[in-house]
């Protein structure tokens, strides 16, 4: 009788052990991959700005800079033109 007590608080720490399990800790793991995907974003777009910028004065050096403008600018429509083409399923796009 006197072993009651204690076998209400073994039971309602496994409850509280099985409900954190089941919420805080599921929602822990998400956010450390949420925070390492929009660190690995981060570092992605930085790295592409400093490729174009070195990519410019690359050619800024080699052919002069309204040379390297239109190099650049010739190279993104053509990207742009190739994403633009893919927008759409095949079905949709021979319509």
């Amino acid at each position: 009788m006197n072993d009651y007590p204690s076998q209400i608080a073994d039971m309602l720490e496994d409850v509280a052990d099985k409900a954190r399990s089941m919420t805080v800790d599921r929602v822990a793991g998400w956010a450390k991959w949420a925070g390492a995907g929009i660190f690995a974003a981060f570092l992605g777009l930085v790295l592409a700005i400093f490729m174009t910028v070195g990519l410019v004065r690359l050619l800024a050096g080699l052919v002069g800079m309204q040379w390297a403008y239109t190099i650049i600018g010739g190279l993104f429509v053509v990207i742009g033109m190739f994403l633009w083409r893919l927008r759409l399923p095949r079905e949709a796009a021979q319509d």
